[in-house]
């Protein structure tokens, strides 16, 4: 049984934690097979994250991917090795 994040498990928090307008996770793992953070099994270890969200509203780049690396520490404490963020405020009506 493996110990690896799981798409579902950061959608989650994310979620919780962020207040999405909308968001997609994706295992991107498989692709990296064989390079630095991989595990061997193929998932949990490299994900994209497309996340947007009103608390991005007037923030930096660099301080909204910050906000989403703080929501998902223990993921990256947990074994996940890779994120690729984009992070944007939500659209306004």
């Amino acid at each position: 049984m493996s110990t690896a994040p799981t798409a579902a498990a950061l959608e989650q928090r994310l979620r919780q934690t962020l207040q999405p307008t909308s968001l997609e996770v994706i295992d991107e793992s498989y692709q990296h097979d064989g390079h630095a953070g991989a595990n061997g099994t193929g998932f949990g270890t490299h994900f994209r994250v497309r996340i947007h969200s009103n608390v991005f509203n007037g923030l930096s780049r660099v301080a909204r991917h910050r906000l989403v690396y703080d929501a998902l520490q223990d993921f990256v404490d947990a074994g996940l090795h890779a994120l690729a963020i984009e992070a944007e405020p939500a659209p306004q009506p």
